[in-house]
């Protein structure tokens, strides 16, 4: 059987692993960090990501460290209630969506790898600089921590290297630069009681001024009885590096909801009670048009880098992963099952790639603000009815892969932006 790396040890290339790994093939993960920590904030798994993770035979274990998401409610900036929809199983769906810190999931993944692979199958401080290759092999050039260089060779690569991918840079080098959106993401947690029923994701505000999205990824955290609640605050800003790990100042965001009233919680004390805030930019990376060159492919963030809204970015890397551990065993040319996963998996990421441009269902939020010109409203149906923000959200759910339950989901891929969907 091929030979295969694996750069990366994110989430995508350990799942991409354990996929691997139960078709009959023992990769080799190839990870620049010298150490693996339970490092991030909170991810939103869908449906479609769960399905994924349960056939790899780690329901319970994910279920350990997780939580269930029951419901989803939408607020303008005044804490007026705009929509409300189900969650997984509880709207319909065959498969939990549930809400996780992402290090715990990583580490999840990591220790599973480690328990089905053998120690020795992922190379910690091994920093992939760049590869060659010929009609049989790929040789990479991997630069360790204390400055030396070795050369490894593997029949194929898959390159789950991230955002800043030097395997993508190699593969692409004509690609435009990555440019920032001009929306800079606060991320933080907080310790707390649970909110509402401790199940639930809340979007809170008018997207002209900012948006900010809450919802719990641990329960009994740390032995304390309390929630570690993950929130998030998008508004525009100035341009900073892209590193997840950047910290950010609580200071910059709390005035801008001086305006919520939400009976159930306060969320200027959630934000002030943050135990960490991060900030990244929104940086838009050019889609590809192509993810292979001969024996070498892209996987997860180093082919699709989208913005990280509603979890797709590493529910669509779990996808990655499957289908391109599929086709090599489908396959006895690495390239051949490379091209086939390309053809399979780059066209439809790319529409969500793009769509992730625009709010997804969080334009509904905009368009309540937009109608009633920022002002608190009478009747919610005389500004959206229910129809047409349930038309709006099947799209929505249709275009990433999980098609609503009970619901006419309608043309959603032939949409380009997510102004197209509202308006029709």
């Amino acid at each position: 059987m091929h030979d295969i790396a694996i750069i990366g040890a994110g989430p995508g290339g350990l799942v991409t692993a354990l996929q691997l790994h139960q078709k009959g093939f023992r990769p080799t993960i190839y990870e620049a960090a010298p150490e693996l920590k339970p490092l991030g904030v909170g991810v939103d798994i869908k449906v479609y990501g769960t399905k994924e993770i349960e056939d790899l035979g780690l329901l319970e274990q994910f279920r350990a460290i997780s939580v269930d998401a029951k419901d989803s409610i939408f607020y303008n900036h005044y804490g007026q209630e705009i929509y409300a929809e189900k969650c997984g199983v509880h709207m319909g769906y065959l498969h939990e969506q549930r809400f996780v810190h992402r290090g715990y999931l990583q580490m999840l993944f990591f220790r599973t790898v480690l328990e089905r692979l053998g120690e020795d199958a992922v190379k910690l401080g091994r920093r992939v600089v760049s590869y060659t290759q010929d009609a049989e092999s790929v040789t990479l050039e991997i630069a360790h921590e204390d400055g030396t260089t070795e050369l490894v060779t593997h029949s194929a690569v898959i390159a789950a290297d991230g955002i800043k991918s030097p395997t993508r840079k190699q593969m692409h080098p004509e690609a435009a630069e990555p440019e920032y959106s001009g929306i800079t993401m606060y991320r933080g947690t907080t310790v707390w009681d649970p909110i509402r029923d401790g199940h639930t994701i809340v979007h809170i505000g008018d997207p002209r001024i900012s948006t900010m999205i809450i919802y719990p990824i641990a329960d009994n955290f740390e032995g304390s009885g309390k929630q570690l609640i993950n929130w998030v605050v998008e508004v525009e800003g100035e341009e900073t590096i892209e590193d997840w790990n950047q910290l950010g100042s609580i200071d910059d965001v709390i005035p801008l909801y001086d305006t919520v009233d939400i009976p159930y919680f306060d969320v200027q004390q959630l934000m002030r009670d943050a135990r960490e805030v991060y900030l990244f930019p929104l940086i838009r990376h050019t889609p590809l048009d192509n993810w292979v060159d001969g024996r070498v492919v892209l996987l997860g963030d180093a082919a699709h880098a989208m913005y990280p809204r509603g979890g797709n970015g590493v529910c669509q890397a779990f996808v990655d992963a499957g289908v391109v551990a599929e086709k090599l065993l489908e396959h006895d040319d690495p390239h051949d099952a490379f091209v086939a996963y390309d053809a399979a998996r780059r066209e439809p990421v790319n529409r969500i790639v793009m769509n992730m441009r625009g709010e997804g269902y969080e334009i509904i939020r905009r368009m309540v603000a937009e109608r009633t010109e920022g002002k608190p409203f009478d009747d919610i149906e005389q500004v959206l009815p229910l129809a047409e923000a349930d038309e709006i959200f099947s799209k929505y759910h249709a275009l990433v892969g999980q098609p609503r339950p009970g619901f006419e989901a309608g043309e959603a891929t032939g949409f380009r932006t997510w102004d197209e969907v509202a308006a029709k």
